[in-house]
């Protein structure tokens, strides 16, 4: 496995392009209403990252198991939607629902990558908590990522804050390095298993990490559309979805994709 650590120069460099990312979700997130299509909010992502003069990651990615590339620059995903939502004029945004954005970008040859999951109007207590508690696992892992700490220590605590609250982790997504490249070793995962226990890393000064807990309502088991790109749960259940990329610094992280203030 080889990990790439970055320099500080690398690292700003990351940070501006995480500036447009959260920027740019900050606008989707004042944008996001009852009666907005994700058709609208994929054409205001595209023109804000035009303007900002970078390059949308998603934009273009292929899949082997899709017959197209990914049509969008955001993934839009809505309730039972996990990740991976084509933005489509036909999905009308409704009281009561929850979206997941993701949304990368290339600034000056680095990237930066984040996710939100956003309420739509009124949601229910059910969708709040899952919200809550999936945006507290990232914060916990934030709060605990530094040098020389073992992944798999934090990847436990992740696991046993969404489980312990009557949630699942989903384990076919995993959080990834970052870098020049949107995707780059290691594989970050939320969870415990036997690989990530043999595939363990120490977290060292200069490594780029998109962290990215995927949790569902029920259960963990997932499956994709026959458009080969949009994941939903099995069950039918909501999934939320929070992701920020953070750098490992001296005494701690950094958090590469928060706001300027």
């Amino acid at each position: 496995m080889a990990i790439t650590l970055r320099s500080q120069r690398e690292i700003e460099l990351m940070r501006q392009a995480g500036l447009v990312v959260s920027d740019v979700l900050l606008k989707l997130k004042e944008n996001a209403k009852p009666g907005v299509t994700t058709a609208h909010l994929d054409m205001l992502a595209t023109q804000l990252t035009v303007d900002a003069g970078a390059e949308a990651l998603f934009k273009g990615v292929r899949s082997p198991i899709a017959k197209i590339p990914f049509p969008g620059v955001i993934c839009a995903s809505v309730n039972q939607e996990l990740v991976h939502g084509i933005p489509s004029e036909k999905t009308i945004l409704k009281e009561g629902d929850i979206l997941s954005i993701d949304f990368g970008v290339r600034l000056n040859g680095y990237c930066a990558d984040s996710a939100i999951t956003v309420a739509i109007g009124q949601i229910s207590e059910d969708k709040r908590k899952l919200m809550d508690i999936t945006k507290s696992i990232l914060d916990l892992a934030i709060e605990n990522s530094r040098p020389k700490v073992k992944w798999s220590q934090i990847a436990g605590m992740m696991q046993q804050k969404a489980e312990s609250a009557g949630f699942s982790v989903v384990r076919d997504f995993v959080g990834h390095g970052i870098g020049t490249n949107m995707h780059e070793e290691p594989r970050v995962p939320n969870f415990v298993s036997r690989d990530l226990l043999s595939n363990d890393i120490f977290l060292t000064e200069g490594m780029v990490l998109a962290v990215e807990p995927m949790v569902n309502a029920g259960s963990r088991t997932v499956r994709t559309l026959k458009n080969g790109w949009t994941v939903v749960t099995k069950d039918g259940k909501c999934s939320a979805h929070f992701e920020h990329t953070i750098a490992i610094v001296e005494n701690g992280c950094k958090v590469l994709t928060t706001s300027r203030n």
